[in-house]
């Protein structure tokens, strides 16, 4: 089916392409565009639809939007649907068209967001705009959560709405959000990964103490020598695979949609062999723990008393503790960590029901889907709703050509959505809804 025939596929374009001009740029630490005017939006196209939404803010202009919408049985458990409006930043001069136009060039709606997580936001705002108009409602409530601050802590989004609005999500044990149900070409098999899971998150500070002093003179508690020591130990240190039941389900699966044996004694080479699947589990079969920053002194001769470096760790469930022993051998009693940022791995059930809905709506629209569980290497706002017993499964779905690098869009340049893929993403969406 071509967009221009599905009505509600073009209004997801526009929405997408709507919701990308207003510059959400969240830098971290603080340093964000506010959210507000495109919550502001959003709240108007429900309020439109006949919804009723309310715009709640963690501080000034750090705007998140929640909607409950009745289902017919008040008995039957509600679901949540939630996205973020905000977007990591976009230097112009990288990019093929202004990030921030929304322009529509070749069959998609350009920008930053358009991947994470516009597009996938105005799929649904598009798919419950509809069924509101026509009257359609799932069993249970279905609530709506479009929130600020997800490119850094949440703590201005998920974690301030599920710790201060915690009552607009009774009943809910179940969610669905970003980065997964996309399709990835194998060769004539198209496998749509859908995140049951995500790695738990360590970023982490680490500093360093010396003697500080003039640069001509000997140094022999450097702080900047120990932190860039320390540094250079994580960056090179090769973490062990560990195979969690989680991505142990997506090998099984991608053998089985691939029909091909996946060696897990090699699964890094395996990674390049099977090229954009590959990159479904390449990223999840160790922990990580990347060095991200560094700062120390003020003026080339004077040695510093501190330095600090930061780190983003991520580590599988399970493995939280070994993570965090390795971290602190590997730094050495000279230097000390913190958290920045510390949240647990959360998880889905692959072989419950809900997952099964998933597929099969992709299966309808698609039947030669092959649905795969899936666990994401970085993380969502899944981690806060988590923890008020409320699991995500990751599926914002879209079919997609076997050219376009879907993976490699998020948080990179030229980010793009196909108008097809949303006019897809709307139908597979309604379908999955009839079945809440």
């Amino acid at each position: 089916m071509r967009v221009r025939d599905d009505p509600a596929g073009a209004e997801a374009a526009a929405i997408c392409a709507d919701l990308i001009r207003f510059d959400t740029t969240n830098r971290g630490e603080g340093v964000a565009r506010p959210e507000r005017p495109a919550a502001e939006h959003v709240a108007a196209l429900l309020d439109e639809a006949g919804a009723e939404p309310r715009i709640v803010e963690s501080a000034p202009g750090r705007a998140s939007v929640l909607a409950r919408l009745p289902g017919t049985d008040p008995a039957h458990p509600a679901f949540l649907i939630h996205g973020h409006l905000d977007v990591v930043p976009a230097d112009a001069s990288e990019w093929t068209v202004p990030p921030f136009s929304g322009e529509v060039e070749g069959g998609c709606v350009w920008g930053r967001g358009a991947v994470d997580m516009k597009g996938s936001v105005a799929m649904t705002l598009a798919t419950v705009r509809r069924r509101l108009r026509e009257g359609r409602r799932t069993r249970g409530d279905l609530v709506l959560a479009f929130l600020a601050d997800e490119e850094c802590t949440g703590d201005h989004g998920s974690r301030y709405v599920a710790r201060e609005h915690r009552d607009f999500f009774e009943g809910c044990t179940e969610a669905i959000s970003e980065s997964g149900g996309f399709s990835v070409d194998a060769g004539g098999t198209r496998v749509y990964p859908i995140a049951t899971g995500e790695r738990g998150t360590a970023w982490m500070r680490l500093t360093a103490r010396g003697t500080p002093g003039h640069g001509s003179k000997p140094a022999p508690r450097n702080a900047v020598a120990e932190i860039a020591h320390a540094v250079s130990r994580l960056a090179s240190h090769e973490w062990p695979v560990r195979l969690t039941p989680g991505v142990r389900a997506l090998l099984d699966g991608l053998g089985d949609a691939l029909g091909t044996a996946i060696d897990h004694d090699r699964l890094d080479e395996e990674a390049a062999r099977l090229g954009g699947v590959g990159r479904l589990f390449a990223g999840t079969i160790r922990n990580s723990a990347n060095p991200t920053r560094l700062d120390a002194g003020y003026k080339v001769n004077v040695v510093p008393g501190t330095a600090t470096a930061q780190v983003d760790g991520r580590y599988l469930p399970g493995t939280g503790e070994e993570f965090l022993a390795t971290v602190d051998r590997l730094l050495g009693p000279e230097v000390t960590r913190e958290f920045i940022n510390h949240e647990e791995a959360p998880a889905a059930d692959p072989a419950g029901p809900t997952f099964a809905a998933l597929a099969g709506a992709l299966r309808a629209e698609d039947p030669s889907a092959r649905p795969v569980p899936y666990v994401m290497a970085g993380g969502t706002d899944a981690k806060a709703f988590n923890g008020i017993g409320i699991s995500s499964f990751g599926f914002a779905p879209l079919l997609l050509g076997p050219d376009l690098d879907y993976l490699g869009m998020f948080h990179g340049v030229d980010e793009r959505v196909p108008l097809d893929g949303l006019a897809f993403g709307t139908r597979v969406l309604d379908r999955f809804l009839d079945t809440r």
